[in-house]
């Protein structure tokens, strides 16, 4: 299981959410916890300058970034629309 590590964007962010999206929201980080490259996710790791971070799915249009901290830590970073968030 990971330890899971909220930043501030993240939090500020996910307060923004919608009903639905959080609570699509809490059963995402409930699996990434357990798998972070459970299928479901979509995990996917970023290219160029953002290269060292993942992004996973939170429904459609919304996207999560993330870091490996340690093997066993993931640092969440921010929750975005997909065509915003990698910017």
């Amino acid at each position: 299981m990971h330890r899971l590590i909220f930043g501030k964007k993240f939090l500020e962010s996910a307060k923004k959410l919608d009903k639905i999206l959080k609570s699509k929201l809490k059963l995402s980080l409930g699996c990434l916890s357990l798998n972070p490259f459970h299928l479901t996710l979509h995990t996917k790791p970023l290219r160029g300058k953002l290269s060292e971070f993942y992004s996973f799915r939170l429904g459609r249009d919304y996207r999560i970034v993330f870091k490996f901290v340690s093997p066993k830590e993931i640092y969440l970073i921010k929750i975005g629309h997909r065509k915003d968030i990698y910017r």
